[in-house]
């Protein structure tokens, strides 16, 4: 004969809670991790933290880099992310002067490049790596339609090349912010505008995307697309017929880094984040896309990414101003050249 036997209400109640809590003890951390990495990077990050980090799981919030900064600053009074991983350090700054950053000193940090860290200390952010921007320059489409092989910024205003250009929306797309910015630093307000003239006589479209001007441009849909340059080797290296030019003027540039945002329910967590996101290891990873990293030690030769890359970016480039001016910038770029965007998707 089985007996049953029927707990007292208070004994079950333990019971349940001992079970429940032996259930909850292995549940990993969620970090809501907002970024504007490319997509084929976030497989790899997202697998090598969490390998490193096994109580620790990333739920990616994805969008180009515009759109994340709008979404932050949306949500400055209600914060939704942990982290920001994968952000132009220029829209972090802006985050920052809004006081919507922890402060926090990743291990390992002081390793990094000087140019590489938010100067405050503790830093209010950390940079990753740097992207700038490239001429993706379709060789066989050019040659169908007579066009020479431009070399400078000054060359994409010859007439020959009206309508025949591709190029990021600057308020969507931090490669098309990096670019204008980098020209109103190396040209000067007045010729910096009257060059973004000229060359919006030859833009076709202005994209919402910083890669994908030169996806269009080996797709043999544009000659040319002023786009990423890691964009254009990883293209080039799949076989697209293009060239990868960085333009003799020198050529704008950004930094991807990370902050921890202020209010997360998860600082601990979001730590662990931030010191692996300053790591060696990581910036290993970060290497495989582009060749200039926060690390000085981490270097890698990349198939067909373009020669002397890091002595090409702009050696003047002032996050600093390019934060504290970005909304007066790309008031003044919708209202002159906003009518050529593509459509919102």
């Amino acid at each position: 004969m089985i007996r049953r036997t029927t707990l007292p209400g208070t004994c079950a109640l333990a019971l349940l809670t001992i079970v429940a809590s032996a259930t909850g003890a292995g549940a990993a951390t969620r970090l809501t991790v907002y970024t504007a990495l490319e997509n084929e990077q976030l497989t790899p990050y997202k697998k090598a933290f969490e390998a490193d980090n096994p109580g620790i799981e990333i739920e990616w919030v994805r969008d180009s880099t515009g759109v994340v900064t709008a979404k932050l600053l949306a949500e400055k009074d209600n914060p939704k992310a942990d982290v920001v991983w994968g952000l132009a350090a220029s829209s972090l700054m802006i985050l920052d002067a809004q006081g919507m950053l922890m402060p926090y000193q990743p291990k390992g940090a002081e390793d990094l490049k000087p140019s590489f860290r938010d100067a405050k200390t503790p830093p209010a952010w950390v940079g990753m790596d740097a992207w700038m921007a490239a001429i993706c320059f379709n060789t066989v489409e050019a040659e169908k339609k007579k066009l020479p092989k431009p070399t400078s910024w000054a060359d994409l205003l010859k007439p020959e090349y009206k309508g025949q250009i591709v190029m990021p929306n600057p308020a969507s797309s931090g490669t098309g912010f990096l670019a204008v910015s980098g020209w109103l630093q190396t040209m000067g307000a007045d010729k910096g505008w009257s060059y973004m003239d000229g060359l919006n006589d030859n833009v076709a479209l202005y994209t919402h995307s910083g890669s994908k001007p030169c996806k269009m441009a080996a797709a043999g849909e544009y000659p040319i697309g002023i786009s990423i340059e890691y964009t254009g080797a990883q293209q080039k290296t799949k076989g697209a017929p293009i060239d990868v030019i960085l333009a003799s003027e020198g050529v704008g540039w950004e930094m991807e880094a990370t902050a921890i945002v202020k209010g997360t329910q998860k600082a601990e967590a979001a730590k662990a984040l931030a010191d692996w996101a300053a790591s060696r290891k990581a910036n290993e990873q970060y290497v495989n896309f582009y060749q200039v990293t926060a690390h000085p030690g981490v270097t890698k030769e990349t198939p067909n990414y373009p020669k002397n890359a890091e002595a090409a970016m702009n050696k003047a480039n002032d996050f600093v101003w390019a934060a504290a001016n970005r909304d007066r910038i790309l008031a003044d770029w919708e209202k002159r050249y906003g009518a050529k965007s593509e459509p919102k998707s």
